[in-house]
């Protein structure tokens, strides 16, 4: 019998054992992406998954084939404090140049703007997302926005659940090895959301930006 994680506490996750069980047996037969909702593709759908900051951008790069979601490549982007914030978009977006040459994804997938109480903050993320965009568009790549809230609905079940319940979901979907790091897990889970939901008949379609 399949025992449960010691991680599985609700007031860590942000759900209910019952909620996370379900997920559990979702996971088990993971969707095929369908972004025309016509006809399963016949090749593989890679698609990159980005969580804009100026310090530490994620970047999550997944496979989707038949009921196979695989990492091909995760983790962050770090820029010093020290660093001007030109040098931190120029360092962004050139590593996200190589990241697109090497892992060549088809989509990109970026969190949705979220409005911050300090105005300054919600400039400089807005900086760095319009880094990962133009990278991402200047490979010629559709860019498309899902909000914070409604990843963590796709991937958890619950709009308000926590970073750490997000990353084990990630984990458990993707059958890695380890935890990823929170802004790895958080660009990861963007690209999981993007192949789940549009696998969805009741789903809304994901905004193009």
């Amino acid at each position: 019998m399949e025992t449960t994680p010691n991680f599985l506490d609700s007031n860590i996750m942000g759900i209910s054992l019952q909620a996370f069980a379900k997920i559990n047996r979702q996971a088990a037969h993971a969707p095929t992406t369908n972004l025309t909702s016509a006809e399963r593709p016949k090749t593989p759908i890679v698609i990159l998954g980005i969580d804009p900051a100026l310090r530490r951008t994620g970047f999550g790069v997944i496979r989707t084939l038949r009921q196979s979601l695989v990492c091909v490549e995760a983790g962050t982007i770090q820029c010093s404090a020290k660093w001007h914030h030109s040098q931190c978009l120029l360092t962004i977006s050139d590593t996200l140049d190589k990241l697109i040459r090497r892992t060549t994804p088809e989509i990109c997938v970026v969190e949705g703007l979220f409005f911050a109480k300090n105005l300054k903050t919600s400039l400089i993320m807005g900086q760095a997302r319009g880094a990962c965009i133009v990278s991402a568009s200047r490979a010629g790549l559709p860019v498309y926005e899902i909000a914070a809230r409604k990843v963590k609905q796709a991937i958890v079940g619950y709009g308000g659940a926590q970073k750490i319940a997000v990353a084990k979901m990630v984990e458990r979907l993707l059958s890695l090895e380890s935890t990823p790091s929170p802004d790895a897990a958080d660009a990861l889970a963007l690209a999981l959301a993007f192949a789940l939901e549009s696998q969805s008949p009741l789903a809304k379609p994901t905004g193009r930006i």
